[in-house]
């Protein structure tokens, strides 16, 4: 699922980071990249876990060009394509191209959409509906269902009030939380996030930035009840959940899974 299916990530010293991964698959439609957008593009956020001291603990990149630079066959390879070879933004770019290739498409539902009725079963369909029904797709939009747009979480309850009250969650509140307002500092962008995309969401848990629901059926619940302020039955949830895996595609003409 291009995630690993962490709360949080290790890091350098089996030190843990403050958020939950997203996915790597389909970065490449998201409009900002990171939860907080800090990243503008690609290449601007493949410069960041290296240089963090929690996920790689390089100083600079002058270090890391160094090291790299040791490897006589891989500056040949950098050298044959860019004309000064292995710099900070030869790095970041090299890594942005392959991360461009990391698309998954041919998904049930994308097969659906292209007209194979057969593609998706009647609980499927009905999820989709539902899907709709509840607004899950004002938000979780265009190619990758989401990934364009900023969005309050916990629109009509308080997501955060109830997270740190409950004692099974055990849950410590840090910086992340603050979401894109930790980039802007203007208060109206306390607890907004980018909207993740939903492509092969199935493989992505734990769920939301804080990676504390375990499974999709809790995520849909709670984005419900926070998000649009509905009490979904069992059966309504199982329906979108099951719409929800419709969504996971093929990469290099193979289906993702987690074996």
């Amino acid at each position: 699922g291009g995630v690993d299916n962490h709360q949080y990530s290790h890091g350098v010293n089996d030190q843990l980071g403050g958020v939950n991964a997203p996915t790597v698959y389909n970065a490449v439609y998201n409009f900002v990249q990171f939860w907080d957008g800090r990243a503008r593009t690609l290449a601007e956020q493949a410069a960041g876990p290296p240089l963090n001291p929690v996920e790689m603990g390089y100083n600079s990149f002058d270090e890391i060009v160094a090291k790299l630079s040791e490897d006589k066959a891989l500056v040949s390879r950098f050298e044959a394509i860019y004309n000064d070879g292995v710099t900070e933004a030869n790095i970041t770019d090299a890594i942005e191209e392959f991360e461009c290739t990391l698309t998954t498409p041919n998904s049930q539902f994308d097969k659906w959409l292209r007209g194979d009725d057969e593609a998706l079963t009647e609980q499927e369909k009905r999820g989709y509906e539902l899907f709709k029904e509840y607004s899950c797709a004002t938000c979780h939009v265009g190619a990758n269902l989401g990934g364009e747009s900023y969005e309050l979480m916990g629109v009509y309850h308080d997501y955060f009030a109830d997270r740190d009250a409950d004692e099974e969650l055990n849950h410590q509140p840090n910086i992340e939380d603050n979401g894109r307002n930790k980039e802007t500092k203007l208060e109206r962008d306390i607890h907004r996030f980018k909207t993740p995309g939903l492509r092969n969401v199935e493989l992505t848990w734990p769920y939301f930035h804080d990676g504390t629901r375990p499974t999709l059926e809790a995520a849909v619940r709670d984005m419900a009840y926070y998000q649009v302020d509905k009490e979904l039955t069992t059966e309504q949830i199982d329906d979108i959940v099951a719409f929800l895996r419709t969504l996971t595609g093929e990469y290099q003409g193979k289906k993702l899974t987690t074996l």
